[in-house]
């Protein structure tokens, strides 16, 4: 495993035990904030859900249920 700069927190983007391709966003003490939930078939479609979580978090709202 590659050791990642972490300041806060970074996406890391994997290959899992099935062979596809998944997202995490870890804080710098290890601990998985969020992930992808599914996989995905190539690293490229990984990395694409990366940019949209990216573009569209600043903006989310909470919301309770």
């Amino acid at each position: 495993m590659k050791y990642l700069r972490i300041d806060p927190a970074a996406f890391e983007v994997y290959r899992d035990a099935a062979a596809e391709w998944r997202w995490r966003l870890r804080h710098r003490n290890g601990n998985v904030l969020a992930d992808s939930g599914e996989g995905y078939a190539s690293r490229s479609n990984a990395v694409e859900a990366v940019t949209r979580v990216k573009a569209n978090a600043p903006g989310a709202e909470t919301v309770e249920q």
